[in-house]
């Protein structure tokens, strides 16, 4: 599967970004992963619309299913079934996400019931996008 990593802002908080760069890197050397950081402002929604386009779409949301992980991992072997080889995980920014927008969305996901800082988000949507893929490898990551 192929990654397309879109998020509102480059991160700030130093940690963050190191823990983001740590899972994109783990994640480029199963498959092909690559971020996309655009600058918040009034057309934000639409630029990461764009940039997404052709892809499945999954848009990080409060709204959205929880999985655990081996459930996150099926969900993913299911699209790979279905011959989706290109998806796209949108992190918006700390407002969330427009009715318009999410309704282009083809999986909206929560992190969970606690809302979480955006980057810390993302670095934790990373961290399980990378686990996924590791179970579905068949990798010692994930541990039951």
């Amino acid at each position: 599967m192929i990654w397309k990593i879109i998020a509102a802002g480059k991160p700030a908080l130093e940690f963050a970004r190191l823990g983001i760069d740590e899972y994109l890197r783990r994640l480029q050397a199963i498959g092909k992963a690559e971020i996309h950081y655009v600058k918040p402002g009034p057309r934000l929604h639409d630029r990461m619309l764009e940039l997404s386009g052709g892809t499945f779409r999954i848009l990080l949301d409060e709204r959205g299913r929880q999985f655990p992980s081996r459930a996150f991992a099926t969900e993913l072997q299911t699209l790979q079934n279905r011959a989706v080889s290109k998806c796209s995980l949108l992190v918006g920014a700390s407002d969330g996400w427009d009715e318009t927008t999410r309704s282009r969305a083809d999986l909206l996901w929560s992190m969970g019931p606690q809302t979480l800082q955006h980057e810390l988000a993302l670095l934790v949507a990373l961290e399980q996008v990378y686990r996924a893929a590791t179970i579905l490898a068949g990798m010692p990551y994930h541990r039951d």
